[in-house]
């Protein structure tokens, strides 16, 4: 009898990473009990070609879903960076934009205050970076504006001498005071809505492509190897090189391999529908670009608003915390109006070319809609990558296919998703009471993060830290204080909101009043204050 022709085929092959392609040919013959895998008959391999061909079925299993998974991996990874960029950009712009216009308005008394606002931006842009746990952002804009208060206060009463335990009372009532009308309260709500929003959902898009490449990179179990193989190369073994797997058989493979993966598909949704809801906020009510933009000409009016109303606030302050000494070198007493006469003179309206520039190349609306289309479509991905991978060329239909056995019709029926459906998978042995924790740690992140993610949808914010990729469960104030932040539409607020107050520690030392420089408060300041304060109530009206 005749020997069988060889049959000759090329396939690449990976020995201690270096991938070869190999010609290689197969002598086909009866009797092939020496085979583990393949079925018993006929067969044109030999036990080590079949140990080879079980080797590179496990990367050409995984090469389809490595390449889907990397691909959605760097979209993301790329989102986020655009995102990340913009951000900062606008950070960096608006203060660029400030001390500008604040140069051209102020001038040199603006400019021997400067430290004030460049603490300002570099606290916001620690925020951004690092969340409540670095930055408290209603005790950083209360700071702010109590320093802001003290500088101008003493500027427009020049003629006098301020103790820390005086100026502590003028803080202390700053809320009865309002020197910088409705401004500070404001901007409190914009910038904490936008800043949650912000940080948060470029740390989800982070999150995002963490899973990706974390879930992508799971090892294929030995069984799995072994369908694989059975699958992709045992046509091979049989003689039929060009035959392809039946579709529903291809199915069961894949949901069997990939049955952990299909259950992180439910958390996965539940994250994506979240950050949808937060990119509906990017671009409405907590715009960060929208806050960020005018931020300058706000602070601006802000300061507008107590040099207008300097007389009746340093007549408010006198009654309620007591005159003050007349500083050493004035001979006689000053009028209010001629003590802030000097103040009034070196402040000037905000002209049109002091608004603010955008961060150059994108707006904010451009990058929210390219996103959303993003995250839509990676919707049920997880769970749809079997149907992904088991189609096209990989695959053939009706009977013209190999269903494991033979070239014929694959009579089996195909599984459901997820690891709790593969008890009767007939072609990939599952253990379905060993779930992959690597998977599961991720289903853990997913949840944690649709969490801070709803809530920044609310306003309000969760610390967690960014660099070391932990979580933190602390929340800071919430730029949401009303019960319904779905109806609150207008980006400038103007429904009042009630203020919960802080007390607010403020550190303070004392430099030259004749260079309007910063006044900061220690513990023993604040004692003090707080004595002439509880002296001094009975005078406040």
């Amino acid at each position: 009898m005749a020997r069988p022709a060889p049959v000759w085929f090329t396939v690449l092959l990976k020995f201690d990473d270096l991938k070869v392609l190999v010609c290689v040919a197969l002598t086909c013959e009866v009797g092939s009990a020496h085979l583990k895998v393949c079925p018993q008959g006929f067969s044109c391999c030999t036990a080590e070609m079949e140990e080879k061909l079980s080797q590179q079925s496990r990367s050409d299993l995984k090469a389809p879903v490595s390449q889907l998974s990397s691909s959605l991996q760097s979209t993301f990874t790329q989102r986020h960076r655009h995102f990340d960029q913009f951000f900062r950009e606008l950070l960096e712009n608006a203060e660029r934009s400030l001390h500008d216009m604040f140069v051209r308005t102020y001038g040199l008394m603006y400019v021997k205050n400067a430290e004030l606002f460049k603490h300002f931006f570099k606290e916001l842009t620690r925020y951004y970076v690092s969340g409540s746990g670095a930055v408290n952002m209603d005790s950083m804009l209360a700071e702010f504006w109590a320093e802001l208060l003290e500088r101008m206060f003493k500027l427009m009463n020049v003629q006098y001498e301020f103790s820390d335990a005086y100026m502590e009372c003028v803080v202390r009532h700053s809320d009865q005071l309002k020197p910088f009308g409705d401004v500070p309260r404001k901007l409190r709500l914009q910038l904490t809505r936008a800043f949650v929003a912000a940080r948060t959902f470029t740390r989800g898009l982070s999150v995002m492509q963490e899973v990706v490449g974390k879930v992508s990179t799971v090892s294929a179990s030995p069984g799995c190897v072994r369908a694989a193989m059975k699958m992709l190369y045992c046509p091979y073994c049989s003689g039929q090189v060009a035959l392809k797997p039946c579709q529903n058989y291809c199915l069961n493979v894949l949901r069997g391999c990939l049955a952990n993966q299909a259950d992180l598909d439910s958390e996965w949704n539940n994250f994506l529908d979240a950050m949808l809801s937060l990119a509906e906020r990017l671009e409405g009510p907590f715009n960060f670009e929208s806050v960020m933009d005018p931020i300058d000409v706000k602070i601006s009016d802000a300061i507008m608003n107590m040099q207008e109303n300097s007389m009746q606030v340093s007549q408010k302050v006198f009654q309620g915390c007591g005159q003050p000494k007349l500083a050493a070198g004035f001979r006689s007493r000053r009028s209010l109006k001629e003590g802030s006469g000097g103040f009034t003179g070196r402040f000037r309206p905000y002209t049109p070319d002091a608004w603010p520039t955008t961060a150059a190349g994108t707006s904010l609306d451009r990058l929210v809609t390219d996103v959303k289309k993003k995250l839509k479509h990676a919707k049920k991905f997880w769970s749809t990558l079997p149907e992904t991978v088991c189609a096209g060329e990989r695959v053939a239909p009706g009977d013209e296919c190999w269903n494991g056995t033979a070239k014929s019709r694959y009579e089996s029926v195909v599984m459901g998703n997820g690891l709790a459906n593969q008890v009767s998978n007939p072609d990939v042995e599952v253990d379905v009471t060993k779930p992959d924790m690597v998977i599961r740690r991720q289903i853990a992140v997913l949840k944690e993060m649709t969490s801070w993610l709803k809530a920044a949808h609310s306003g309000n914010d969760i610390s967690f830290d960014t660099e070391e990729g932990g979580s933190g469960a602390e929340e800071s104030g919430s730029g949401c204080d009303s019960p319904s932040c779905d109806e609150d539409r207008d980006i400038y607020f103007s429904t009042p909101v009630p203020f919960n107050p802080r007390l607010v520690k403020v550190v303070h030392k004392e430099v030259g009043s004749g260079n309007g420089a910063a006044l900061a408060r220690g513990s023993t300041a604040l004692a003090l204050g707080g004595l002439a304060l509880a002296l001094l109530t009975p005078h406040w009206r």
